[in-house]
């Protein structure tokens, strides 16, 4: 029985990144601790980041568009992830959403790729982009997010981390 779809669910905490291009943070380590699942919304950067991130928790990528070579083929553009009846839709660009999430039952979509937090409901979907985790872009901090799941509620959450 795989123990994020069990029958009778426990409160799940999900951790939510994208552009690491390479770099895993102390900060992000640590915010990441303790999270059922990790999903990484693409320019990833390097294989050794999802090597470091599944000795977390166990990771769903998608690849990005900076995101090269033969390690980086093996993964899926979109990916969808089903944990306790919640659907969640993975892809690196919003723009390249290719499904109508409400019509498809997805309950939320996470992207990354424009390096900004940003998290909003439409028609009744959450929508998350956990902003960059890897290096300082422009005047964006460095963040990531989480998704705490218990039944059917949903508490997302965005971190800013100080390094």
């Amino acid at each position: 029985m795989d123990p994020l779809n069990s029958t009778n669910p426990k409160p799940k905490t999900i951790g939510v990144i994208s552009d690491t291009h390479g770099l895993i943070r102390p900060g992000i380590e640590s915010q990441l601790a303790g999270c059922d699942r990790i999903l990484h919304a693409g320019d990833i950067g390097d294989s050794r980041v999802l090597d470091r991130l599944n000795r977390i928790a166990p990771v769903v990528a998608v690849r990005g568009n900076m995101d090269y070579g033969s390690w980086s083929r093996a993964l899926p553009v979109r990916e969808m992830v089903e944990i306790d009846g919640i659907f969640l839709y993975l892809l690196h660009d919003l723009y390249q959403l290719d499904v109508d999430p409400a019509a498809a039952g997805i309950h939320v979509v996470v992207s990354g790729h424009t390096h900004q937090s940003k998290l909003f409901r439409k028609d009744g979907v959450l929508y998350l982009n956990p902003g960059s985790a890897g290096h300082r872009r422009s005047h964006y901090p460095v963040s990531m997010a989480t998704i705490r799941i218990e039944g059917e509620d949903l508490s997302p959450r965005i971190h800013e981390i100080d390094e």
